[in-house]
């Protein structure tokens, strides 16, 4: 539907209850901003629901302010700059209970409105618009590059899905609908182009703790029509930004699977080299025992990183709370983990202990170096370990500490 020159659809008075805001962030829109509200008032005009327009205007100098107010809509200003920020200062000006957030250079077709309604009307938290084919949507010619759409836009949802669980099929739809208490309880940090993706993955790790409902609609994504400047996107910047924010956001993949794999490799690695093995004419001795021990202790430092991670995401609420950390919070207190941690610093210490005693016996004369290593080496590694587990129980204790 062509509404580039229809007239916009008058705001409802203001006596009368606003259920929904639709929130358009705008840096320099003038292209495109009065076709996108245009398209918004349509689109609640056909979802009969009582609503406002409210564009999150973020320093445009190209004179969008005039144009959002001459199409009806509320302009609120935000100082802050970022994608995020100025999503943040829409939403926190919006007066619905619902929320409808879209890009206002008509990739979005408004029109749509009615579907991310019903969701809403039907008790979702979280409504998220999918371009894809593979969650039904449909992308037009020339809308969205190839490396998007095949590689960048997949892989992520991939990830999204694997490591948060999220039931959805396209994780950079900017085109969604919430309820505000739900964006709310999720006091989102981001204030750049994370801030979407950042939602969806506070939402579906939500999903357990506080039994947030998110459904999925198919969209058509239309080619940006902004002619005056590039979109605000770049791709590999604000790739490297996802991925960087979907590790920081799951210590488990960044910390505590390598970690784990590490370590095991080391463990076994140690096991098999311990008395010397011979493969075929490579022989692995002391050398191998020390590459071993290398890997318990970073494959341990690594676990401690995500266990510390975990438990101070869960303080400042960064994440929801996890049963299995909070088990393994009341489990490994101060004093268990300074015990154990003693245990095995005194164990390796010993050893150390007993190569100097060995040598000593022998006047600090030379030893079989092999020989010796084979005991010095996991002397150092329980040791290093044992210190380890001692301070980080320290540390669990005091990140674990309640706040007022």
């Amino acid at each position: 539907m062509d509404v580039s020159s229809q007239p916009a659809v008058a705001p409802i008075p203001a006596s009368e209850a606003i259920e929904l805001s639709v929130v358009m962030p705008c840096l320099n829109e003038a292209d495109t901003l009065a076709t996108c509200i245009r398209k918004a008032w349509k689109g609640i005009e056909a979802a009969s629901v009582r609503a406002e327009v409210v564009v999150a205007d973020n320093g445009s100098t190209d004179g969008s302010q005039a144009i959002a107010e001459a199409e009806g809509a509320r302009v609120v200003p935000v100082s802050e700059k970022g994608y995020g920020s100025a999503l943040m200062g829409g939403i926190a000006a919006a007066k619905g209970k619902w929320v409808i957030m879209g890009d206002a250079d008509d990739s979005y077709d408004f029109l749509q409105i009615p579907r991310f309604v019903e969701q809403l009307r039907a008790g979702y938290d979280l409504v998220q618009g999918c371009r894809l084919p593979g969650g039904g949507g449909t992308v037009m010619p020339g809308a969205m590059p190839v490396l998007h759409r095949v590689w960048g836009n997949p892989m992520f949802t991939f990830l999204v899905r694997k490591w948060f669980h999220a039931p959805i099929n396209d994780v950079y739809c900017g085109l969604r609908g919430f309820t505000k208490s739900h964006y709310e309880r999720l006091e989102q940090r981001c204030t750049g182009m994370e801030f979407a993706t950042e939602m969806i993955i506070k939402s579906s790790l939500y999903q357990r703790a506080f039994g947030v409902r998110i459904a999925e609609v198919p969209i058509t994504l239309h080619p940006d029509g902004r002619k005056a400047h590039a979109p605000h996107l770049r791709t590999f910047r604000d790739g490297w930004r996802t991925l960087r924010f979907f590790m920081l956001y799951c210590p488990r993949w960044l910390y505590a699977v390598p970690g784990l794999i590490m370590a095991g490799m080391g463990g076994v690695l140690a096991a098999l080299v311990y008395g010397r093995v011979a493969i075929g004419s490579a022989v692995l001795d002391a050398h191998t025992l020390l590459v071993a021990s290398l890997l318990i202790v970073l494959g341990y430092q690594s676990m401690l990183f995500g266990g510390f991670t975990k438990v101070f995401a869960i303080g400042e609420r960064l994440m929801p709370p996890d049963a299995r950390t909070a088990f393994w919070v009341r489990w490994a207190t101060l004093e268990r983990g300074f015990a154990v941690g003693l245990c095995s610093f005194l164990v390796g210490l010993g050893l150390i202990v007993g190569a100097a005693w060995a040598w000593m016996n022998r006047d600090f004369g030379r030893l079989d170096y092999a020989e010796t290593m084979r005991v010095v080496i996991p002397g150092v590694t329980l040791a290093t370990v044992g210190f380890q587990t001692i301070f980080a129980s320290f540390f669990l204790s005091i990140l674990a500490m309640r706040r007022k």
